[in-house]
């Protein structure tokens, strides 16, 4: 558990603009969210912090796509993750929620505290 009530979200998105107003739209509705631009940065976050889901882009250039599935997959079995894609085909299953973007940001929230709800 997280030192919110909330819970503790990490957003890995190589797109400024969309890492940026996703961290600041869920920090407002209550959320202690951390970021990082892509899969490398995400790890060592998720080596120092607690945290409880992870939205994460599916295509980014580094540590992205079918590897960044299989490393969370294999390495962070426990994690609750949701991918967001704007062209997701991948050549596996794969085993995450997806969200396809350009997303909702209110259906977004609502689903960010329903999977929290059951952590």
């Amino acid at each position: 558990m997280s030192d919110t009530e909330d819970g503790t979200i990490l957003i890995v998105e190589d797109e400024d603009a969309i890492r940026l107003t996703l961290r600041d739209f869920l920090r407002k509705k209550g959320f202690d969210v951390l970021v990082a631009s892509d899969g490398v940065g995400a790890i060592k976050i998720l080596l120092d912090s607690n945290v409880d889901l992870m939205l994460t882009d599916y295509r980014m250039d580094l540590l992205g796509g079918d590897y960044w599935i299989k490393f969370l997959k294999k390495y962070c079995p426990e994690l609750k993750v949701i991918i967001t894609s704007g062209f997701l085909r991948p050549d596996f299953e794969i085993p995450y929620e997806v969200i396809y973007k350009p997303f909702d940001y209110s259906a977004l929230e609502k689903r960010v505290r329903e999977i929290l709800c059951n952590r």
